[in-house]
């Protein structure tokens, strides 16, 4: 039997695709393997998965958590410090690294005002009292990422990986549907995340273009499927979902030359 190796940078789309799926404390996904089990069962994928904060800031990342971010020893949940500052995906042994685009779309960061670091505030509701005042007294909100700028800091993700590594870059591009949306005039409207995934995604086909980097096609493949039906907000999926999701990424896989023949 042989095995893949992938690293994956990204959130939850990625990790409940790839990783495994629980909604209700019900595992309702089990990961790419049960994917690839029913395609080439004589290969497994070995999975390391961390969380991204964005693109930005993990250009920025020095492997290292800044000390005074040490030592609020803030609850960050999904996000802990060490993956926030980790530059584990430029200096990994894989065989395919899997980015996303969701963190650029829907993350905002605290930048420390006198440090310049950035970093994610998850999981505010588990600080404390102190520590939320430190982060308003010590940090302030940068506010999203365009298109423009987070597609140039993948360009440069990609190429810092290439440095070192000849592994397959796969990069997750997101479905805008939104159940129960149904905007018809955006007269007065500031941009809605539908309409900004639309933006990135446009953007990430040029970035494919000029780079090679495979896209993870979400948003086709839901659609094909019926995306009202598999999505249970903007950015989560069904457990079906998911499954069309890992399915796409064993087919690419195939497709690159990266899988046996079955």
């Amino acid at each position: 039997m042989s095995r893949l190796t992938i690293f994956a940078k990204g959130n939850l789309d990625v990790r409940d695709s790839l990783h495994s799926q629980k909604l209700g404390g019900m595992l309702v996904w089990n990961g790419i393997n049960a994917a690839l089990g029913e395609r080439v069962p004589a290969v497994t994928i070995r999975l390391k998965h961390e969380t991204w904060n964005r693109s930005d800031a993990l250009l920025a990342a020095r492997g290292a958590v800044p000390a005074e971010l040490l030592e609020q020893n803030l609850p960050l949940g999904a996000f802990p410090a060490a993956s926030q500052f980790s530059r584990a995906v430029f200096e990994a042994d894989a065989d395919v690294i899997v980015l996303s685009v969701q963190p650029d779309v829907f993350s905002r960061l605290a930048r420390h005002r006198r440090d310049g670091f950035v970093f994610h505030p998850h999981n505010m509701v588990a600080w404390s009292a102190e520590q939320r005042a430190w982060l308003r007294e010590a940090c302030a909100v940068e506010d999203f990422l365009t298109p423009e700028a987070s597609m140039a800091n993948l360009a440069r993700i990609i190429a810092r990986i290439r440095e070192r590594s000849a592994a397959a870059i796969l990069v997750y591009n997101l479905s805008p549907i939104t159940p129960g949306e149904a905007v018809h005039s955006h007269e007065g409207l500031d941009e809605l995340f539908s309409t900004r995934i639309r933006r990135f995604n446009l953007g990430l086909i040029e970035l494919s273009q000029a780079t090679g980097i495979s896209i993870i096609d979400v948003d086709t493949v839901l659609a094909r499927a019926g995306a009202e039906g598999l999505k249970i907000d903007t950015v989560h999926l069904t457990g079906e979902g998911s499954r069309l999701v890992a399915h796409e990424v064993v087919r690419v896989l195939d497709d690159l030359g990266l899988l046996p023949e079955a």
